[in-house]
């Protein structure tokens, strides 16, 4: 059953989130993938430039694209997605959010990318990959969530390479991934000529176990790699740092007393 919400077509067992920027909402299903904190802070983490072509590899909910919709005068940003339920709900998203001249959700397989979009035509491409190879970790049940966490239908190999099709000499390849990971990452893309430029580590709090490394490279040159401070979630007492603050509340007073 369809419901109209302030302009957002809704289908039974939906709801509508904020995205708390720019009045941009998300259309999301609790019975299919959520976005996590992994993509809004791949999407912070990215250098964008004014003028920029932009694809998202995998964009599940379409949120990277809405997110960096905000971030200076793009000329294009795409979303490829491989399940139709995503890309509808992502489609959706776009539509009722009135980004149709800038954004646009594509049904493809990653696999297929440079074929479906065009060799070297990207200034940026982005990516938030399922981080677990099939029979490592617990398998979720739900098709759409399985895809979005596990190496089902693509791996990091497949990623990377399509990354260096779709991007040009120059641009840049962005990705969030595991820590344990992260010699993987950093193979891979030395097989497609993209070289690190900029790496984040992401930590629950002090004292913890980094979860997340976000990473920049740029396809051909010969840049420095640089390391980023490291990026905290929580404080000590469980509340929210500064940092995580401003990337989800932008322009918005820090209260560190809202956490956990």
């Amino acid at each position: 059953m369809e419901q109209n919400s302030a302009g957002f077509q809704l289908l039974e067992g939906e709801r509508l989130d904020d995205l708390v920027r720019g009045g941009l909402k998300i259309i999301q299903s609790p019975s299919a993938f959520c976005f996590s904190m992994d993509a809004v802070l791949l999407a912070n983490f990215v250098t964008v430039k004014k003028g920029d072509r932009i694809v998202d590899l995998g964009t599940g909910t379409g949120v990277i694209p809405l997110l960096l919709s905000t971030r200076e005068e793009i000329d294009e940003i795409i979303g490829l997605e491989i399940q139709a339920d995503s890309c509808d709900r992502a489609g959706r998203s776009v539509r009722g959010n009135k980004l149709e001249h800038l954004v646009e959700i594509i049904q493809g397989d990653i696999r297929e990318a440079d074929a479906i979009l065009g060799h070297g035509r990207f200034d940026l491409v982005i990516s938030n990959p399922p981080y677990l190879p099939v029979g490592r970790g617990e398998r979720n049940k739900t098709g759409e969530i399985a895809v979005a966490r596990h190496e089902v239908l693509c791996d990091l190999h497949d990623v990377v390479r399509a990354s260096a099709r779709l991007v040009k000499y120059g641009g840049r390849v962005a990705v969030v991934h595991r820590p344990e990971r992260l010699t993987d990452v950093i193979v891979e893309m030395h097989k497609y000529r993209l070289k690190p430029r900029r790496l984040r580590v992401v930590y629950p709090g002090p004292g913890k176990k980094p979860n997340m490394v976000l990473i920049e490279a740029q396809f051909g040159g010969n840049p420095e790699l640089k390391i980023e401070e490291p990026f905290f979630v929580y404080n000590e007492d469980g509340s929210y740092t500064e940092d995580l603050w401003n990337v989800y509340y932008p322009g918005r007073p820090y209260h560190p007393q809202t956490g956990k």
